[in-house]
Parts: C-alpha cells; sequence; structure tokens
C-alpha cells in the first residue's frame, strides 16, 4: 500500500526518536540529516573533530539496516582507491571488477577535503547518476545511496579546497556544533558501559523509505512559495558581495526540502516558514563570497540570512484549500 503525504511524520517521528539514542541534544541537526534522506540528497557536514560526525552516519545506516562504508580521505589516494579496480582472472582469463566503498548505501566520506581534486571527481559521477564507470563499465549503486562528507572547516593545511561543482551537488551544509553541559553530561553517562550504537536497531525497513521518498513529492507547494524560492535563489546572484551564487539546483533542492520538512512537521502543503528554516543550508555552500566582503568578515550564510530579511514573504491561502 502506497503511502501518503500525512503519514510520513510519524516514520520520521520513530527515525528521529531512534537517532537522538546515539546523538544527544541535536535535534536540528538530525533533522536535517532525515531531510537528506527523504529528498534523496548527499550532505556535507562541516564541523570540528570529536563532536560525532561519523556515529551520526553509522546511526543512520544501522537505523535505516542499510550497508554502510567509511572512506578516509588522504592526498595519496586514487580514484580506483573509492571506486573499484578490475582485476585480471588467470583461472577465467577475464576481467573482473572489485567494487570499492563507494558500492555501500550510505558512505561516510570522511575529510573529503584532504583528498586531490582528481580523487575528489571520482565521487561526482555517483552522487548525480547514482552509477559508478570503471575501465568503461557502468557499475549502478544500490538504493538508497547516499554520501555523507565531512570535513573540518579549522585546519586547512594538506587540503584540497572542494570546487564548486562538487560542492552543488550536496544538498544540505550541517553543522554540529559542541553540545551544551547538560547534553556532554548524558554523553557521558550514556557511554560509562558500552556506547548506544551497539544496541541500536533498524526501524525503517527499505520499502518504507521508498514510500516516503515518493510520498514527499506530493506535497503542495503554490505558486507564491515557488516564486519566493527562485527569488531567493537569484538574489544571491545579483547580491554585489557575492562572487558567484546559487544555481538552479539550488532552487530545486530548496523545493524538494521544503517538501520533506512541511510533510515531516504533518503538512500536506509547503509554507515560507520551511523556505526560510532551509535557505540557509541549502544555498550558502552554493555561494562564492567575493574577497572584499571576506576581508569584512562577511560570510555566505549572513548574506543569506540579509537576502531573506530583505524579501517579502508570500501570503495568502498557499495550503490548495488543504486545512490538515
Amino acid at each position: 500500500m502506497e503511502m501518503t503525504a500525512i503519514e510520513v511524520k510519524p516514520v520520521t517521528e520513530r527515525l528521529t526518536e531512534n537517532l537522538e539514542k546515539v546523538i544527544v541534544g541535536k535535534r536540528a541537526s538530525v533533522d536535517m540529516i532525515i531531510i537528506g534522506l527523504l529528498c534523496q540528497g548527499h550532505l556535507l557536514i562541516e564541523d570540528v573533530p570529536g563532536v560525532g560526525k561519523t556515529m551520526l552516519a553509522r546511526s543512520l545506516a544501522k537505523s535505516l539496516g542499510c550497508s554502510f562504508s567509511r572512506i578516509q580521505f588522504t592526498p595519496d589516494m586514487l580514484p580506483s582507491d573509492v571506486t573499484g579496480v578490475s582485476i585480471f582472472n588467470q583461472e577465467t582469463r577475464q576481467f573482473e571488477y572489485r567494487p570499492g566503498p563507494l558500492m555501500a548505501q550510505i558512505v561516510l566520506a570522511d575529510e573529503i577535503n584532504r583528498a586531490t581534486p582528481k580523487t575528489q571527481s571520482a565521487l561526482l559521477e555517483a552522487m548525480e547518476e547514482r552509477q559508478i564507470t570503471v575501465d568503461g563499465i557502468t557499475h549502478t549503486l544500490a538504493q538508497p545511496f547516499m554520501v555523507m562528507a565531512t570535513q573540518n572547516p579549522i585546519e586547512y593545511e594538506g587540503t584540497f579546497p572542494l570546487p564548486e561543482a562538487q560542492l552543488d551537488r550536496f544538498l544540505l551544509r550541517v553543522r554540529l556544533g559542541y553540545p551544551s553541559m547538560n547534553d556532554e553530561i548524558r554523553v557521558l553517562e550514556q557511554q560509562r558501559l558500552r556506547h548506544p550504537i551497539l544496541d541500536l536497531q533498524a526501524v525503517l525497513q527499505l520499502d518504507e523509505l521508498q514510500q516516503i521518498q515518493e510520498a514527499i513529492k506530493e506535497i503542495y507547494v503554490a505558486p507564491p512559495v515557488n516564486r519566493y524560492i527562485v527569488e531567493l535563489t537569484r538574489q544571491t546572484r545579483e547580491h554585489s558581495d557575492i562572487y558567484l551564487g546559487s544555481s538552479p539546483r539550488g532552487s530545486l533542492g530548496l523545493y524538494r526540502a521544503g517538501q520533506a520538512r512541511a510533510a515531516m512537521l504533518g503538512r500536506t502543503y509547503v509554507l515560507p516558514d520551511d523556505i526560510k528554516a532551509l535557505a540557509v543550508p541549502v544555498l550558502a555552500h552554493r555561494m562564492v563570497v567575493s574577497p572584499a566582503a571576506r576581508l569584512r568578515n562577511l560570510s555566505s550564510e549572513k548574506i543569506v540570512q540579509e537576502i531573506m530579511n530583505n524579501l517579502a514573504v508570500p501570503g495568502g491561502d498557499l495550503t490548495r484549500g488543504d486545512r490538515s
């Protein structure tokens, strides 16, 4: 039986509750991860070491019963270390494909900016087309397929900044941040005897996930909200402090993420509030701030916030007559 948009909320609450057994006090970040999952998008988690980035990816894989793979990127890594290689079998006299770590369903690309651009580019085809090509032969990736890449925003020595084309393929950029005093005490108490991830069980079947991913596409987006999304994205291209604005992929990402957030909150229609809550995570990493603005300590996040503050929010009935 197909799932309707209104049935999405209890399922995502079950998944959120399961993830929060491991990731303490980070409800907003967990919500963003689930939105990325529902939109079949990829996530860039940018934060300092030790705040739970790897645990978040592992917890998601266990909650879904998915295969999980962690790739530790280093400067000497080759593209074949990620995608896999073809090896000649002496017995069969044929080349056999040996899958690389990218063939898992949830892939953690740890410290992605430590790899060379050539190795980083090995991810591009996988993230966009959900397939990889090795020695001219195309291999389709398993569904669902999600890349959760991490990078340390502080330590730049020995790193290769992600190119705009790579950044544009991430639906959301998420930051976890340090826990509060009480949350950190809870972490200590939880891990006194064993790590809570060891007891984590799958709470969502893969066919159920696919139904949800299809259901959110039915969420209604009124024409004024569509216009608001596009106007917001266009403003990033016309802003005087922006060297390179967000692509149309940013508009599409904001549209789809808005549908996912509305469904998670139990609505069958998108409100401007959904778009405002997602504009920074969806658009900020797709923008390149001008050198002059960087000297004034102006970030892309601040510019997106400024654009939202100056942009008229659509009003009227945005529900298509739906009062649920």
